[in-house]
């Protein structure tokens, strides 16, 4: 009973930070990597939950206001409509249009405005996704990061045994907990990484739809303006007097 006593005193004493600093240095450094890990996943989070937040509303004010706008002249007036990714398609639109004042061919005019919209779509959205490839790969790889550390623990343990001649647990014990400690580390960052992930992908294609609608609605507003230009010349040709040879016969 004395010589147990201590052994399973030892044992119960084995914090998670007492095991990280007596772990071989190969499975302290992987402990380390996946710590790492798990901060970039959570500062992630913090960081595009904020932009995406601030991008739902503004996308979603700018619609609002787009909806009732009737010509290009009120949309580039608007405030809403003057900044970020509105402002970007608006004044894409407006400048194509421009561009292609005189030039015959309605439907040209906006298969161009279409072009342009969709690049800065495309654009967008891979804006919105740098720093969430982090994500998917944190989650691919730490599981099988914390695997080679225990792996390794697991090996530096059984060199131990051999080196010691004896198959006392508690010669064997605190390895195997220290390398087992690695791939609860490795389960740590990955299954946060991977929901988070997932989470971020349902709010992207919830932000492209969005985008979407504000394509849509300023490809109306130009449709609405290529129109009006066209429905001009008829008028004035019919307002232009008949020759006065004509009107005597």
């Amino acid at each position: 009973m004395e010589t147990t006593t201590p052994t399973v005193a030892l044992l119960h004493d084995q914090t998670p930070w007492q095991m990280f600093m007596h772990a071989d240095a190969v499975v302290q450094a992987v402990m380390a990597a996946l710590a790492l890990a798990s901060l970039a996943t959570w500062t992630v989070l913090l960081a595009k939950s904020w932009e995406y937040a601030r991008q739902r509303r503004q996308l979603a004010a700018a619609h609002k206001v787009l909806m009732h706008i009737a010509d290009m002249g009120e949309a580039c007036a608007s405030p809403q409509l003057g900044t970020g990714l509105p402002g970007a398609l608006v004044a894409a639109a407006d400048e194509e249009l421009r561009l292609s004042h005189g030039l015959a061919g309605v439907a040209g005019t906006r298969e161009r405005v279409a072009s342009r919209l969709e690049r800065i779509e495309l654009a967008h959205a891979r804006q919105l996704r740098q720093g969430t490839g982090v994500l998917a790969t944190i989650g691919a790889t730490a599981p099988f990061v914390g695997l080679f550390g225990t792996v390794w623990g697991i090996m530096s343990s059984f060199i131990g045994i051999a080196q010691s001649n004896t198959t006392n647990l508690a010669v064997v014990a605190p390895g195997i907990a220290e390398a087992l400690l690695a791939t609860a580390l490795g389960l740590v960052a990955a299954i946060p990484a991977v929901v988070i992930y997932n989470h971020f992908s349902r709010t992207l294609a919830a932000l492209k739809g969005t985008v979407g609608d504000l394509s849509t609605g300023v490809q109306l507003i130009v449709s609405r303006e290529l129109d009006r230009a066209a429905s001009v010349v008829p008028q004035r040709a019919m307002r232009v007097p008949w020759p006065a040879a004509a009107v005597g016969a």
